[in-house]
């Protein structure tokens, strides 16, 4: 039997996606691999002069809501916080050229799905300190067949999935 005492000095803890768009071009290539193999593990993706997608990135933000708004925070601030944040970082850009963190890593997009999720969870306390809201997964479209998700682990000890990539893909036969 549930203790109501208990659960009424417990703020509700909810679950806010949001869900914004960019576009950027990157080439699949690492110079680990000799050009033949890259060829054979990027396909088209290999492609010397790049190629574009327009994505899809959802952010599932998590938390106690706000008793006096019940909002877990304001929903402008974190479309400005994703905006200046990660998306005036990429939008039209070429991810392989623009982006620091892909001068060593191969621009797939589990490694795009995971450095957005770094990048925002680092910039998280300069924007929304003192609130129990944090950023829970990022889920990046890159098509609508592919889809890249990453856990964002909890801070101060709270329970967490771990940091890992799930990639739905479904690839179809030419």
């Amino acid at each position: 039997m549930w203790n109501m005492k208990a659960v009424e000095h417990r703020l509700p803890r909810v679950r806010v996606g949001r869900r914004y768009r960019f576009s950027a071009a990157h080439r699949l290539h690492t110079d680990l691999l000799p050009p033949e193999r890259n060829r054979e593990v990027f396909g088209k993706c290999n492609n010397p002069f790049g190629h574009g997608h327009d994505y899809v990135m959802e952010v599932i933000f998590e938390g106690e809501m706000d008793p006096a708004t019940g909002r877990l925070v304001p929903l402008e601030m974190l479309d400005l916080f994703v905006k200046r944040v990660w998306l005036d970082q990429v939008n039209r850009r070429n991810l392989n050229l623009d982006l620091p963190e892909f001068a060593a890593l191969v621009p797939t997009t589990e490694n795009l799905a995971v450095v957005a999720a770094r990048r925002l969870n680092a910039a998280w306390p300069q924007w929304f300190a003192g609130r129990s809201a944090r950023i829970e997964k990022l889920r990046i479209w890159e098509t609508p067949r592919n889809i890249f998700e990453v856990f964002v682990p909890a801070k101060d000890g709270q329970e967490a999935e771990p940091h890992e990539a799930v990639i739905e893909s479904r690839h179809q036969g030419s």
